[in-house]
């Protein structure tokens, strides 16, 4: 059976009655990049906690975060997103979970939460990774000015770290933006969510995904161009391989 193309389906009134299949798409994009870029503020703040965490001298502090990330990149993501969303207002108080379920937008919410941490885990062996490829003797030399060890980690250790991890960071912020399609399992209508409702309102499921697939192209290259300039801009002459 021969399919028949249809390009001009995307320019046709949708369903939903507020324009047109391409403007359904595009509403999908504004979701993802949305929860994408949330999701990464999550990973990376939890992330870089984690991280400095199994780089201190404290045991309990290197086994509390094994122990994160191990709980969180182990589990599949789309298992722990079911667990947020389900499961998570079943456990808290009654007048508590009631309000979880009438969250407006819940669907964002929990994607935000569960692909953040899901991706904590990731960027906290990054950030570990990083700081411990410092030489021993900043860290060090920090301490001997006068600074805490707190300061030594905000102002010495962890911005040598980013600079150095910055390409296996970039990796992870695309990982980010494309675990949000997963999201649609609980209900987000993001990009992939929408090329699925056009392929099924208009059974064109060629043309929608390939304008799907389209956009995540365009959307991730912009981002991959964004970080090399980035990395430009911050690296240290001399000190990272390819600084100028």
């Amino acid at each position: 059976m021969k399919y028949n193309w249809n390009w001009a389906i995307l320019f046709e009134l949708s369903p939903e009655g507020r324009g047109s299949y391409l403007d359904m798409l595009l509403v999908g994009l504004g979701w993802t990049v949305a929860t994408g870029i949330c999701a990464w503020i999550v990973a990376l703040v939890f992330g870089s906690i984690v991280g400095v965490a199994r780089t201190l001298s404290s045991r309990t502090a290197q086994r509390l975060g094994f122990a994160y990330v191990e709980l969180f990149r182990n589990i599949p993501l789309v298992l722990q997103l079911f667990l947020w969303y389900f499961v998570l207002p079943e456990l808290v108080p009654t007048a508590w979970g009631h309000w979880l379920k009438q969250l407006h937008n819940a669907p964002f919410y929990t994607a935000v939460i569960g692909i953040g941490l899901y991706m904590s885990a990731r960027v906290a062996e990054q950030v570990r990774a990083g700081i411990s490829s410092l030489a021993w003797g900043q860290g060090r030399a920090a301490l001997a000015v006068g600074l805490t060890r707190a300061q030594s980690y905000r102002y010495v250790l962890l911005p040598m770290a980013y600079r150095i991890i910055l390409p296996p960071l970039t990796s992870e912020f695309l990982n980010t933006i494309k675990n949000t399609s997963v999201a649609l399992t609980i209900g987000l209508l993001e990009l992939t969510s929408r090329a699925r409702a056009m392929q099924e309102f208009s059974f064109q499921v060629f043309e929608a995904f390939t304008v799907a697939t389209v956009i995540y192209l365009l959307l991730n290259l912009v981002v991959v161009v964004a970080a090399r300039w980035l990395e430009r801009s911050v690296a240290v002459p001399g000190y990272i391989t390819g600084a100028r």
